[in-house]
């Protein structure tokens, strides 16, 4: 591969970054940096009455957030631009184009309407033909059908720019992903629309002068456009253009139900932006989503971004469907974490504090006292960042209520002499005393009392912390406020051993 390899990754912003689609521009980075090419993001926004308030900013954003660069935009210009599709319409840079293939004969007015095309399309199911556009000015000459654009136009009709399909012809191409791939013009459906009745072009025009004229070498996209390729094909022939290699990356299948990954499916987050939210890692998305369709090579999974860059190879693209394994990506999450919790733990106190647990200025205050509530609520256990707030919810800021079963342990002839034990040698322990501190004095009790198992444990923790379960009892009880602890056993006292 050679230092001119441009690929580019073009969303539209008719909505938040998906997976999938973050999957497409973190494979167009990788072959671009593997290969010391360039990698220019580009906008295509056509389709105005789907775009979202912030829709661009907001794909950025998320895509600098997992760690991506790119070497023009549009707020990064080079000498390709503009690199919005709507600015580059306004230009006229689409028009040239369309003028030309309707000045070589390669492309026509069509004025069909709404309703035509319906009645068409009803009477292909009726007759149980496959869709497709019926050419209207067949057997026409060129004059003829110049006369009935006028026709038309006369009635105030406008048309749509439709390109005349080569229907002889096979469409082949070597896929970088799938291999060699044919598909022949009769597939097709018919003419296309190139230019919309508003004068907008539509995608799989639009998408061909733009490669052309920004000098993509390369196309990497989703399995979802294998049929858009015959298309653009036949419009870089049409204008005499070199066309560039495409790979199509195989489906994202959800991993319970097999089927492919759909934004209608509310089982599965699906935006970058829900994970950053949960406070998933960006090194751990890029990871997870490297891996969703490649394969490495070795045992190893946990890579970060650079390490992905150098040992990038396109030929390990799989052609198998790529399964989404929310566990594996769990996972992976929880191993960025605990490679770095010191990196974390101010997402993780960040955390505590939109849960109402602790305001900012607390938060500083008490910086190094919720740290170690942190660590010792178990946060090398947990997936993502927000799981840390039901974590240290009970007992450190908040007590749940005791359970029949957790009165049984407390109230029983066991219960009560541990609960009087425990008391006594807890008031008597220093407030510096350590977790060593506290399972030596637990342990003595279970050899005065000859108490031992959840008989000796459950009503010291239920006195403690209203809980059966939990983190390491010793090590939590170095973290919890003493006199807390004492008033939460004297109210147990009063109103269950009295």
């Amino acid at each position: 591969m050679t230092n001119d390899i441009r690929v580019r990754y073009a969303p539209s912003p008719t909505g938040h970054l998906h997976i999938g689609n973050a999957r497409t521009a973190i494979f167009n980075w990788l072959f671009a940096r593997h290969y010391n090419g360039q990698f220019i993001i580009r906008i295509e926004d056509t389709d105005a009455a789907r775009n979202i308030a912030d829709g661009e900013k907001s794909q950025l954003d998320n895509l600098a957030w997992l760690g991506l660069d790119w070497d023009e935009s549009p707020e990064k210009p080079g000498e390709y631009g503009p690199y919005r599709q709507s600015e580059r319409n306004e230009q006229g840079i689409y028009q040239e184009f369309i003028d030309e293939l309707l000045a070589k004969g390669l492309a026509y007015k069509s004025y069909k309407t709404s309703e035509q095309l319906a009645q068409e399309r009803a009477a292909q199911q009726a007759a149980k033909q496959a869709p497709h556009y019926v050419y209207e000015y067949k057997g026409l000459s060129d004059e003829a059908r110049e006369a009935k654009y006028a026709e038309f136009e006369s009635q105030g009709l406008k048309p749509v720019i439709r390109f005349r399909v080569p229907e002889d012809k096979i469409y082949a191409w070597d896929d970088i992903v799938k291999g060699h791939i044919e598909i022949g013009g009769k597939e097709i459906g018919g003419d296309w629309v190139i230019q919309k009745a508003d004068g907008m072009p539509t995608y799989n025009f639009a998408v061909v002068v733009d490669d052309h004229l920004m000098a993509i070498s390369h196309v990497l996209r989703g399995d979802d456009h294998v049929s858009n390729t015959p298309k653009q094909m036949m419009i870089f022939e049409a204008l005499g253009w070199d066309i560039p290699k495409f790979g199509h990356m195989a489906l994202i299948i959800n991993g319970e139900t097999g089927k492919k990954l759909s934004k209608r499916d509310e089982n599965v987050l699906q935006f970058v932006e829900q994970y950053k939210e949960l406070g998933y890692q960006p090194q751990a998305m890029v990871n997870f989503i490297g891996l969703l369709g490649w394969s490495p090579k070795g045992e190893d999974e946990i890579f970060s971004l650079e390490e992905f860059k150098q040992m990038f190879d396109e030929t390990r693209l799989s052609k198998a469907n790529a399964k989404f394994d929310q566990k594996k990506l769990e996972w992976i999450n929880n191993q960025w974490m605990r490679r770095d919790l010191n990196h974390v733990m101010p997402q993780l106190i960040q955390e505590l504090v939109d849960a109402g647990f602790v305001s900012e200025a607390e938060a500083q205050e008490k910086n190094d006292w919720l740290t170690e509530v942190i660590k010792v609520a178990g946060v090398e256990g947990i997936s993502y960042t927000r799981e840390i707030v039901e974590l240290v919810r009970q007992p450190f800021f908040a007590l749940g209520e005791l359970t029949e079963e957790m009165l049984d342990y407390l109230t029983s002839d066991d219960g009560r002499k541990v609960f009087s034990a425990w008391e006594k040698a807890y008031t008597a322990l220093p407030e510096t005393a350590t977790a060593d501190d506290y399972m030596n004095t637990i342990r003595a009790i279970q050899n005065d009392l000859e108490i031992k198992g959840r008989n000796l444990w459950n009503p010291i923790r239920i006195a403690t912390t209203h809980e059966v379960q939990g983190p390491n009892l010793p090590e939590m009880l170095v973290v919890l406020d003493k006199a807390t602890v004492l008033q939460t056993m004297a109210d147990v006292k009063t109103k269950y051993l009295n």
